[in-house]
């Protein structure tokens, strides 16, 4: 699947959510209704993806977790903030880099209009 249909399938999965929930919820139930919304869309993905960091050559397994591991080309990490930081965009960037993985989106859900807190990313 292509990069862009994909971050296109998933942004629309994310307005179905955002279109039923609204703003103010916690990340955590944006994180199992957007899942949902991958299974009826038949996207597949890991939900709460281990992400090691490697260092001098060794994998350490320092907790980190990736929110939403699409199709295996696509990271996808939520936030329901007021407003998204520098420090959120720099850690979905250290994700994309420790994995490999090109292209990341970042979805803040405590907007009142989602494209609005749409941020795509691309190594």
């Amino acid at each position: 699947m292509k990069f862009d249909q994909l971050s296109n399938r998933v942004i629309g999965c994310a307005l179905e959510v955002h279109r039923a929930l609204g703003p103010g919820l916690l990340e955590s139930a944006y994180e199992q209704c957007l899942a949902h919304e991958l299974s009826q869309s038949n996207i597949p993905f890991k939900l709460q993806w281990p992400l090691p960091v490697e260092y001098k050559g060794i994998k350490l397994d320092c907790g980190y977790r990736v929110d939403l591991f699409v199709d295996g080309e696509l990271i996808v990490e939520l936030k329901s903030v007021d407003k998204i930081t520098g420090i959120h965009k720099a850690q979905l960037l250290t994700y994309m880099k420790l994995s490999g993985v090109k292209v990341g989106l970042l979805i803040n859900f405590n907007v009142e209009i989602l494209k609005n807190g749409i941020n795509r990313f691309v190594l």
